[in-house]
């Protein structure tokens, strides 16, 4: 019987298949899929926050931050077995969830930086990103199979899609 795992918000998760992984709520954070075809182990990462060293305050959380998260999604994928050199990746969320009139601010642009720090860590690690769900300005919800690779990603008033 397979399982499906819960991934909080500035958390992550790893299985193996049949398991799953799910992650509720994304908005302009991005949710990381990473899977090793061969072995069929995955993972997800649901990031808050581009980077790590921007943070004053020493936050402890690496999996809240896209330049930690990833690189600890990777870590914990290759202890179960995976090979990095296998790894691909599909990523969701990252949307302007707030729009303020004029205002350009960092805050009001969270989503996309997260979107380019996410990819910007992958392309560092030499792992492909095979398909992406980003931006826009609704919420999402996703749950990913190291099975098959889908990435099923579900949003209020829209039809459910499969990347």
């Amino acid at each position: 019987m397979s399982e499906m795992i819960k991934v909080g918000m500035a958390d992550l998760k790893t299985c193996v298949s049949p398991n799953s992984v799910i992650t509720l709520g994304l908005g302009s954070c991005v949710g990381i899929a990473i899977r090793d075809p061969l072995t069929k182990i995955g993972g997800l990462a649901h990031i808050m926050l581009p980077d790590s060293t921007a943070m004053l305050n020493g936050c402890q959380n690496i999996a809240k931050f896209a330049d930690t998260g990833i690189v600890e999604l990777v870590r914990q994928m290759e202890k179960l077995g995976a090979s990095r050199f296998r790894m691909v990746a599909k990523i969701a969320g990252g949307a302007t969830m707030f729009a303020f009139e004029g205002n350009k601010s960092s805050v009001g642009q969270v989503g996309s930086r997260n979107v380019e720090a996410s990819k910007a860590k992958l392309m560092e690690l030499k792992i492909p990103i095979l398909a992406q769900d980003t931006g826009a300005n609704y919420g999402r919800t996703v749950i990913f199979y190291p099975e098959t690779g889908e990435f099923h990603i579900r949003a209020v008033g829209k039809s459910e899609s499969i990347i």
